[in-house]
């Protein structure tokens, strides 16, 4: 027999959220010291996303990270419109982060663009940018 959906399961399960509590990273410093939570911890996050090549760690999920590599030698009318496209999706992966808009993009040398946009979490918001190469 079948079992039955609905309030079986909801009877036997119960869903709880775990902390964000996490290491503090401190890049200026090259060092890990502390924990942080909060608004902190997802900004952390983004960092940490932002900064890491997806597909290139066998440590992490094929979901974390972000594309890069393969925005090399495309045209800045391919990497705006893809840069947007991929930060967001990225982002997303993180169920504490609702929305990322605002994009704003400046080239302050030939083959490199900088992006900033905020991001939209649980906790408020965050600043962003990054800085590609292409």
């Amino acid at each position: 027999m079948i079992p039955s959906t609905g309030a079986f399961l909801e009877k036997d399960f119960q869903i709880r959220e775990q902390p964000g509590l996490t290491y503090k990273l401190q890049p200026d410093e090259n060092c890990v010291r502390g924990y942080t939570d909060g608004l902190e911890a997802v900004k952390q996050a983004v960092y940490k996303i932002l900064m890491t090549e997806r597909y290139q760690y066998v440590m992490y999920s094929w979901n974390y990270g972000i594309e890069l590599l393969d925005l090399f030698g495309e045209p800045l009318t391919y990497v705006c419109p893809e840069l947007k496209r991929r930060i967001t999706e990225a982002l997303l992966m993180d169920d504490r982060i609702q929305e990322v808009d605002g994009f704003e993009f400046a080239f302050p040398g030939k083959g490199r663009v900088h992006v900033s946009f905020t991001v939209h979490t649980i906790f408020g918001e965050i600043q962003a940018e990054r800085e590609v190469d292409f």
